[in-house]
């Protein structure tokens, strides 16, 4: 166990013959006791900072590791709303080719529809056309026959008529 201040101030020599002076002694060891108090309580004081130091460092070491957590957490979380993103973006894009080949087919099969009724109404529209032109020939020979021509020359006898 280390000495006290009070245990150098009890301490008490033995006299012999000749000794030291006893009040250069006193004072020597009165100094001593005064710089061995203030000895301990430097060291008591740099006990109290490094056990305040210690609990600081310790309390920024938790704000550390929870910092580090949350930096991990983050980056996590990050990486899987990135995941998640790309998924999406990618279901989005099938679907978006889905619908786009589904619309594409639409057309084609609509425009192959349309191509087949406009050929159909041009050979409606050619048979129109020479059914037409046939009826007015017909009509124009009927016209330029000569029954038209005795029609008019023929007279009715009015005798013949029924009363």
């Amino acid at each position: 166990m280390p000495l006290t201040p009070l245990d150098i101030h009890n301490k008490e020599f033995s006299k012999g013959f000749r000794g030291y002076d006893e009040d250069e002694v006193n004072e020597f060891l009165d100094q001593v006791i005064k710089d061995y108090e203030i000895v301990i309580r430097q060291k008591k004081e740099l006990e109290d900072k490094v056990t305040d130091l210690t609990e600081r460092i310790n309390h920024f070491t938790s704000i550390e590791e929870t910092l580090n957590k949350s930096i991990v957490i983050a980056q996590e979380t990050a990486e899987e709303v990135k995941r998640n993103a790309e998924k999406e973006a990618k279901l989005i894009i099938k679907e978006a080719e889905k619908n786009a080949d589904r619309i594409i087919n639409e057309s084609l099969s609509k425009s192959r529809k349309i191509t087949l009724e406009i050929e159909e109404l041009k050979k409606q529209s050619k048979v129109f056309r020479n059914r037409f032109k046939m009826l007015i020939e017909a009509q124009l020979d009927m016209l330029q026959h000569n029954d038209w021509d005795s029609l008019m020359e023929y007279e009715e006898d009015p005798q013949s008529v029924v009363k």
